[in-house]
């Protein structure tokens, strides 16, 4: 004969009070708890400000850092081309000089160099190259140009004014890399 083994089985029981409805033991968080969850909650949000301003920070100082670069490198570049076309400028001088001395001549080889002259001149001018266009009664500007010296004024409306370019000046993308020497009447 097989003899069944029976354990106890356990139930739940629920309290019924005597006018039959059943208690429910109401979860309740004390004071001391709810104010634990409340410091929590205040911390979480303090430390998530933090964290947004500190991104915020960083995204900004880093688009500054790109900018900066891309602003020096690009003056970089001006700047090592400014040297280069600062160094061509006399080469510019001797070709306006022999264009002169040719104009009169009229040979062949003359007209060679007129036009090495004008290929090398259009070369500088679309690196940027800008000659400034002074001529004899405009005003000094000392911004711009230098004076080398003052003579006094062959006419009255000449004194303070340019009364002869010496050596021209030349611009880069607006910035005078050579300074224009001028004589100055008084």
């Amino acid at each position: 004969m097989i003899m069944e083994q029976t354990q106890p089985i356990e139930q739940e029981t629920e309290h019924v009070n005597p006018t039959g409805e059943l208690n429910e033991q109401p979860k309740t968080e004390t004071k001391d708890q709810v104010t634990d969850q409340a410091a929590e909650v205040k911390k979480l949000q303090d430390e998530l400000a933090e964290a947004k301003d500190k991104y915020i920070r960083l995204y900004s100082e880093f688009e500054n850092f790109r900018r900066r670069t891309s602003k020096e490198k690009s003056e970089l570049i001006q700047t090592a081309s400014e040297a280069v076309l600062k160094n061509l400028l006399p080469v510019l001088d001797d070709f306006e000089r022999a264009e002169k001395s040719f104009k009169d001549l009229g040979t062949k080889e003359s007209e060679g160099i007129l036009l090495i002259y004008n290929k090398y001149k259009k070369v500088l001018e679309q690196s940027g190259l800008k000659v400034m266009d002074l001529k004899t009664g405009d005003d000094f500007n000392a911004d711009t140009q230098e004076a080398i010296t003052q003579i006094p004024a062959p006419q009255e409306e000449l004194k303070g004014k340019i009364v002869d370019v010496v050596e021209k000046g030349y611009l880069l993308q607006e910035k005078v890399i050579r300074f224009a020497k001028v004589v100055v009447g008084s």
